[in-house]
């Protein structure tokens, strides 16, 4: 136990206090990426190979209630085969705390393409799902979505 200001603290807490400092830290002060932001970070994850429209499903709501917490699905069209397989799906947003929103790796046992998460949506933004393919192309499709926060546009 440490002794500060008083009171005993337990080295958990002390490790609980500063790793959420170091979040703190890394969120931008605006609280939400900007849609620059969210293409440069796409750029670093894919390696600055550029995207193709097709192959990708983003399957989203256009308009959200809340979104406090919106399915999202993203298939991507491919035979799963050792020769021909999705190696990567990446999602990625313009309107959250940090713009990378999740990533899946697969190989050819994972069967199919197709991955289904939740997702906070802050304010109307616009999600991209990319797709890294084995033989390096990548494929893109994306969304914006409309919160709406109780009826009103966000």
């Amino acid at each position: 136990m440490t002794q500060m200001q008083g009171r005993a603290w337990s080295r958990r807490g002390v490790l609980a206090v500063a790793g959420a400092g170091a979040v703190a830290l890394t969120i931008p002060a605006t609280g939400r990426a900007t849609p620059q932001e969210a293409d440069d970070f796409a750029r670093k994850l894919l390696g600055g190979a550029a995207a193709k429209a097709g192959k990708v499903q983003l399957i989203v709501k256009d308009v959200a209630e809340s979104g406090a917490n919106e399915p999202v699905r993203v298939v991507v069209d491919s035979p799963m085969t050792a020769a021909d397989h999705v190696k990567a799906i990446h999602v990625v947003a313009d309107g959250n705390p940090f713009p990378g929103v999740s990533s899946w790796f697969l190989t050819p046992k994972s069967g199919k393409a197709d991955v289904a998460f939740r997702m906070r949506l802050a304010k109307t933004q616009v999600v991209r799902a990319y797709a890294v393919m084995s033989d390096g192309s990548v494929w893109l499709a994306s969304q914006e979505v409309k919160v709406t926060i109780g009826g009103c546009g966000g």
